[in-house]
């Protein structure tokens, strides 16, 4: 791999890092204040809202300007965030800036990778992107529940800096300063990042014009007959994904009786399991072959369903080990299948803008169902048996929806496979 790879990767393990050690605080700071259960759960759509609104934007912005800039000022934004929360905001509305930044961060990210390395190298890189930043999920939720929990959290409340008064009087503002701190880490890697001789495509002057040349970029991706299948996969997994880490929060709370601390290491076991998933994927499939780990999606979401049936932590800790690995598995080359076919078709910020609008639009319908039902009272084994019965059963009109493309359009699929197997850097 290229230097400039390593330095991309330092950077999106301290932005991940807070990131979610951020949503463990804001939870924490929402039961403190005894706030209604829909809001925590309402977390997660609102990360994922400017994904959504801001998709034709963001794409467009991500390939105008070096990426590595593009990553240094959506790294700003979420610091901006971050202060919101810490001096008085609602968190949702702050975690709602904080999507923001995230939202123009995906395209740079992502779309970095297809100009660095050549596309035999992506299910690799992405194993290891994918691998850390699953890394510094694990590590950001633990970071966060020990920041609001009853050690850590209360010894950094207590310390004073001389003269200089900076009004936090409580651990989860101990915490959330302690956030500010680790954005600053990310945002200096953002700008050792290289910069890769692609020339940028430059925005219209009229914002507006974006909207049918994204409408298009969508249609093209949602027409490929690679596209669409790894499109249609990755929609799915994520937007389950993206609810599961607040499902499992809810899960722990009423069939271990665990406090948001205890339950964030729970959500670590999951992303530990994803993190060596993802790992040996990146070392076994080729990117012609992304399409034969589809089947697991399918098990994925059965396996779902065993979680209501475990009330022990010694069965729960192996089996969610065992979850996030199929899902790793499932997840990476799938990914870098889509970034493969979204270069080739549009250009790497487009397609990964497409890709985050399609994944994020699915967070967030599924975030607010899950929030709503919260509210209306529906327990988490219900919604943990909806999403196990989702998995299973879009996965599996997926899978035949493949095997259909392969018998009707052998010629097409046969030069589509051939072009995933070496190609040299764009």
């Amino acid at each position: 791999m290229k230097r400039g790879f390593y330095t991309i990767m330092a950077a999106q393990f301290f932005s991940s890092l807070a990131d979610n050690a951020l949503f463990v605080i804001a939870v924490a700071l929402l039961r403190h204040t005894q706030a209604p259960a829909w809001q925590a759960a309402a977390l997660v759509p609102m990360f994922a809202l400017f994904y959504v609104v801001l998709a034709p934007w963001v794409g467009a912005f991500a390939d105008a300007r070096p990426k590595g800039q593009v990553m240094f000022f959506s790294n700003s934004i979420k610091v901006i965030g971050c202060l919101l929360m810490l001096w008085g905001s609602h968190p949702l509305l702050a975690y709602g800036v904080v999507g923001l930044g995230a939202a123009a961060y995906s395209p740079a990210k992502y779309g970095i990778l297809t100009e660095l390395l050549p596309a035999s190298d992506l299910v690799k890189a992405n194993g290891w992107i994918e691998g850390l930043t699953i890394t510094s999920i694990i590590l950001g939720v633990v970071l966060g529940g020990v920041l609001v929990g009853p050690y850590l959290g209360p010894l950094l409340l207590s310390i004073d800096v001389p003269g200089i008064a900076l009004g936090i009087h409580s651990v989860e503002q101990s915490a959330l300063a302690s956030m500010v701190f680790v954005y600053a880490i990310a945002a200096w890697f953002n700008t050792r990042i290289p910069r890769t001789g692609v020339a940028p495509r430059a925005m219209p002057r009229n914002p507006l014009s974006l909207l049918p040349d994204f409408y298009d970029c969508n249609r093209r991706l949602w027409k490929d007959r690679l596209g669409q299948i790894s499109l249609a996969t990755t929609t799915l997994f994520w937007g389950v994904s993206g609810n599961l880490r607040y499902i499992v929060l809810a899960w722990a709370a009423v069939a271990l009786n665990y406090s948001t601390t205890e339950a964030a290491k729970l959500v670590g076991v999951v992303a530990i399991g994803t993190a060596i998933g993802a790992i040996v994927a990146s070392m076994r499939v080729r990117l012609d072959h992304a399409c034969k780990v589809m089947p697991l999606g399918i098990g994925m979401g059965l396996l779902i369903l065993l979680l209501n049936f475990i009330d022990n932590l010694w069965l729960a800790v192996p089996f969610l080990i065992l979850l996030g690995g199929l899902g790793g598995f499932l997840v990476v080359p799938m990914n870098a299948l889509l970034q493969h076919r979204g270069h080739n078709l549009m250009g790497a910020g487009r397609s990964i803008a497409v890709q985050n609008f399609n994944e994020q639009a699915c967070i967030l319908g599924l975030g607010m169902a899950y929030s709503a039902a919260t509210g209306a009272g529906v327990s988490a084994y219900v919604s943990i048996a909806a999403f196990g019965l989702c998995i299973a059963s879009v996965m599996y009109i997926i899978q035949r929806w493949h095997a259909h493309n392969l018998r009707a359009h052998p010629q097409e699929m046969d030069r589509l496979l051939r072009t995933a197997r070496d190609e040299p850097p764009h």
